[in-house]
């Protein structure tokens, strides 16, 4: 005798226990509604198709039947098939509607993603996602400091939007120097990496992103020796300066950047305060208290920062943007839109054709020297709109353009003319008097004269 296995799920089992319990009256009808979720009448309905066909009739008619709305098998593989041969490099979206449009296969977009997933021609978000190789921490204190700027609105709608530069120390994800600016700059970065200097020392090496603050986007570039200006004053300060092929290979300072992008902004709210200068003041403190709560123990006790090996009166030197010009027979070359005419004396007339030292401070200072030697000049300068400081490689160029905007409103209005400009040039009537084509013109009506004769006859 053949025994048969009818599959149900859990409901229809709880179904049939209490229908079993309504049927030997030890529950009510009314009950077993109640408990099964569903109306009086069909409690009665069930209860009438489960006393004259027994449990089998609890179970759902449709278990075990294709869908009504399901593909033939063989439709679905010629679909994976022409897939294959012609779109093997769409997405599931882009494919199904090639096949509606050329092919007139309707597959909706999710059934062809799943035929095109265990096909092996299409991978999902998931299988997609690629791990990196986390880094070990560096052992010591101030062996590797990443370095990052955070462009957020940090005070909210209270005022303008700005960039927090984040130094964090590799081997405990210490917060090293906390610094708002107006953008990320060659300028900004000399003013943090001061007071960075100031606080703890030299560190060994600075690990940063490839921004053009910290590498040479054009190898091919003939001036700066192969180096930005802020790698030039590192390399005066024997300090080396690493870059990053990814974030996640900086992603200490990256995770510090979403940390202080949730805690300090409400920090700042609560603290009411809604500009830089306030906010610089509030640092120190905030920093304080961040690292007593996220600060790790290096596996070393080392320090490995080291005191400075320049003088205090010289670092000016070294944080100011630095070039060469080669200087004219007319001892002037060009400098940011002006032309920088040297004083002629004894030193100045030997440097035609020779390189001067440029030296443009944060402050707007702007220095000549040769050997090392400071060179009186003159500046002859027409339209100057911007001053150095402010036309930096900048990575957003807000603060930038508000600046030039304010400089360009300070500046009188130009008086324009209405209708044609006059020139210079007036007609002697001497020459050309027919066009510029006077001989050309000649040639085009006798031409045309002897056509207009020949028609007539």
């Amino acid at each position: 005798m053949a025994v048969g296995l009818v599959i149900m799920s859990e409901r229809e089992l709880n179904r049939i226990e209490v229908l079993s319990q309504v049927t030997q009256g030890r529950m009510t009808a009314v009950t077993a509604a109640n408990v099964l979720g569903l109306s009086r009448r069909q409690v009665h309905r069930l209860l009438k198709s489960f006393q004259t066909e027994g449990p089998a009739a609890i179970r759902h008619k449709a278990r075990g039947r294709r869908s009504n709305n399901s593909i033939d098998p063989a439709v679905l593989e010629f679909a994976v098939t022409l897939v294959k041969e012609n779109y093997i490099d769409f997405g599931p979206t882009f494919a199904a509607e090639k096949l509606a449009e050329d092919h007139g296969l309707k597959v909706s977009r999710e059934t062809l993603r799943k035929l095109m997933q265990d096909a092996g021609i299409w991978l999902s978000r998931k299988q997609r996602r690629t791990f990196h190789q986390p880094r070990l921490r560096r052992e010591c204190f101030g062996e590797l400091i990443q370095i990052d700027g955070s462009d957020h609105r940090w005070f909210e709608d209270r005022g303008p939007p700005c960039t927090l530069l984040v130094f964090v120390d590799d081997a405990t994800s210490t917060l090293m120097q906390l610094r708002f600016v107006t953008s990320e700059s060659t300028f900004s970065y000399f003013e943090a990496l001061d007071l960075y200097l100031a606080a703890h020392g030299r560190p060994v090496a600075f690990y940063s992103d490839k921004h053009t603050v910290f590498r040479v986007a054009n190898q091919s570039a003939k001036s700066g020796h192969g180096m930005t200006q802020f790698g030039r004053a590192l390399n005066a300060l024997n300090i080396e300066i690493l870059c990053a092929n990814s974030s996640q290979a900086k992603g200490r300072v990256e995770r510090a950047n979403r940390t202080l992008q949730d805690r300090l902004v409400k920090e700042l709210r609560l603290a009411g305060i809604s500009d830089m200068d306030a906010a610089n003041a509030f640092l120190p403190s905030f920093t304080e208290r961040y690292n007593a709560k996220f600060a790790k123990v290096p596996r070393r006790a080392d320090n490995l920062h080291r005191p400075m090996n320049i003088e205090p009166n010289r670092l000016r030197d070294v944080f100011c943007f630095r070039d060469e010009r080669l200087v004219s027979k007319q001892l002037a070359f060009s400098y940011e839109r002006q032309r920088i005419i040297l004083a002629e004396n004894e030193v100045t007339r030997g440097l035609q054709g020779k390189y001067v030292d440029t030296y443009a401070f944060p402050d707007g200072g702007f220095e000549v020297r040769w050997k090392g030697v400071s060179i009186p000049y003159s500046v002859f300068d027409k339209d100057q709109r911007a001053t150095h400081a402010a036309i930096t490689e900048n990575k957003r160029l807000s603060a930038v353009l508000e600046h030039i905007k304010i400089e360009q409103d300070k500046a009188p209005p130009k008086k324009r003319r209405a209708g044609k400009q006059r020139t210079r040039y007036e007609p002697t009537g001497r020459r050309n008097t027919e066009g510029w084509s006077s001989r050309l013109a000649q040639r085009a009506k006798k031409k045309q004269a002897e056509a207009a004769q020949t028609a007539a006859e």
